[in-house]
């Protein structure tokens, strides 16, 4: 069996709490192997650098881990930058509920092609409402 991918979500405020809760809500149950830090605005990156470290530890349980974050170029994704590490963990802006669904769903799968599969589930979520 393979070993599962950890998610770690590094977002504003509690947005990734939310996007947490949703999940649970969807699926019935909390996801093993995921975890969120919201960033508040008084935070120092560097301050949250070693629990953000200590937090991603315990979602990779030897698979590696994808890293979810909200905005590209503002703290979260900065941190989260520091985080990764090429073939072990990997990272994804934009994160919205189609995208952590998506990668949920396919974290049994290798990092490069549940980091395809995300970036496309939450890319794929976006639709205008008009044409369906």
């Amino acid at each position: 069996m393979a070993r599962m991918i950890g998610i770690f979500l590094i977002t504003h405020g509690c947005y990734g709490e939310a996007l947490v809760q949703d999940v649970c809500n969807v699926l019935n149950q909390r996801p093993p192997l995921l975890a969120q830090l919201g960033v508040a605005p008084q935070d120092d990156p560097l301050d949250l650098l070693p629990t953000a470290r200590e937090m991603l530890a315990t979602v990779d349980h030897g698979g590696g881990a994808l890293v979810l974050t909200d905005l590209f170029g503002a703290t979260p994704a900065n941190l989260a930058l520091k985080l990764l590490q090429p073939s072990r963990v990997v990272g994804l802006a934009g994160v919205n509920l189609p995208m952590l669904l998506s990668a949920l769903t396919h974290r049994d799968k290798d990092l490069e092609t549940l980091l395809v599969r995300a970036r496309d589930g939450g890319r794929n979520g976006i639709l205008n409402l008009l044409d369906h």
